[in-house]
């Protein structure tokens, strides 16, 4: 069922936005029935921060979920949109389930990522913090190029580029994603999982870290 989970027409028919950096938005990539599955199987996080797969527990709606990500169908998509050529490229998959308010503040992604991608399982979004802001800038969480509301649904994409600035303004509770990025090797891997296992582990020990 993996490979069929993700309505990739949705996603076909997106634009590419090239300026100032290239990304896209994806609204309904999900049937309300594979929503509601994946939203109904999702790992039972209680901490904010993002945890990799392996640290989490989850049932059968969410796994064809995270099946449809690890498509090769949807990996060829994406390169075409960015004309990038990922199939020898590592994809690590991590999980957001909780915000805390100090999320959000204003980055770029590391130079290990080559695409950042973000999947939203949120009901829909009425808060006015919490909603991903792709920006002009490191400094003005208001020069905004596209704000995004993270619906269940909702598929962002970028490539990641030394100003593919973003971040949102102050959200605490739950708000629910899957984030998935192809990296550059098998060490850029090995380290950034490590990075966030620590960091998982951290948090079940001191959650408000």
């Amino acid at each position: 069922m993996g490979e069929t989970v993700i309505e990739r027409d949705a996603i076909q028919r997106a634009p590419v936005a090239r300026e100032p950096f290239p990304y896209f938005l994806a609204e309904k990539v999900l049937s309300s029935d594979v929503l509601a599955a994946a939203q109904r199987d999702f790992p039972a996080i209680t901490q904010p921060g993002v945890f990799p797969l392996k640290e989490l527990s989850y049932g059968l709606g969410f796994a064809d979920l995270i099946d449809g990500i690890r498509s090769r169908e949807l990996e060829e998509l994406l390169e075409q949109k960015f004309d990038v050529e990922l199939a020898d490229k590592p994809l690590m998959i991590t999980v957001r389930g909780r915000c805390q308010k100090k999320d959000g503040r204003i980055h770029t992604d590391s130079t290990d990522k080559i695409v950042t991608c973000l999947l939203y399982l949120n009901d829909t979004w009425s808060e006015d913090g919490g909603r991903l802001r792709l920006l002009r800038n490191g400094t003005d969480i208001d020069d905004v190029i596209a704000e995004i509301p993270p619906n269940g649904g909702t598929f962002v994409a970028f490539k990641r580029t030394d100003n593919s600035w973003h971040g949102h303004h102050p959200f605490e509770g739950p708000r629910r994603y899957i984030m998935f990025n192809w990296v550059r090797s098998e060490a850029a891997l090995v380290k950034n999982i490590g990075r966030h296992t620590l960091s998982a582990k951290l948090k079940r020990l001191n959650p408000f870290a």
